[in-house]
């Protein structure tokens, strides 16, 4: 189990972020040098234009920075630039999934506190989905959760199949056609 320094579980996180943050800022960095040097070979750059610049730069940055969700035992916390949303995962009454453009899980605790992630985040984080999933399911065997506990069920079966596809596809165990199972000496010799 990870620590931090002070001996407690270190919280699980979205393992990628940083390379999401990182190219969030490379990408308003390249706006703000590209607009910055077309104004200045054009003799148009000044100092309201170059601050005009920097600012739409880093709205940018703004809206493609993801936002940082971590979870430890019992909480979820989804950390945008503005905000911070934290949810008790053992203590959750409502789970609502919206799918569509932008696919969306909804969690609301007892508390009255409530936020929204996107549900691939949690299945490309395993560990954070086990603390998001260990503290659901608490909420499931002590009655809170009292809406939406078939959709809590539909998702895990959702993340865990494609975690179990993951690791039969990297250890050469799946059929590429249809990603089942099918062990070496049953699938025998492909064309």
């Amino acid at each position: 189990m990870r620590q931090n320094g002070s001996g407690a579980p270190a919280p699980a996180g979205d393992r990628q972020w940083r390379g999401s943050a990182r190219l969030a800022a490379v990408c308003a960095l390249l706006l703000c040098s590209v607009t910055w040097l077309a104004d200045w070979g054009a003799g148009t750059l000044t100092p309201p234009r170059a601050l005009l610049w920097t600012a739409l730069s880093a709205a940018l940055f703004h809206i493609l920075l993801p936002p940082r969700v971590t979870a430890g035992p019992g909480w979820l916390a989804v950390r945008t630039p503005w905000r911070r949303q934290v949810v008790r995962t053992d203590a959750l009454t409502a789970v609502r999934q919206y799918d569509g453009v932008s696919s969306h899980l909804v969690l609301r605790d007892e508390h009255g506190h409530h936020l929204e992630l996107d549900p691939r985040v949690l299945a490309a984080n395993p560990l954070l989905w086990h603390e998001v999933d260990t503290g659901a399911r608490r909420s499931l065997s002590h009655g809170t959760l009292r809406s939406g506990a078939d959709v809590w069920e539909r998702l895990g079966h959702g993340i865990d199949d494609d975690i179990v596809r993951a690791v039969l596809r990297a250890s050469g165990l799946s059929d590429r056609t249809g990603d089942r199972a099918t062990p070496p000496e049953v699938a025998g010799p492909r064309p």
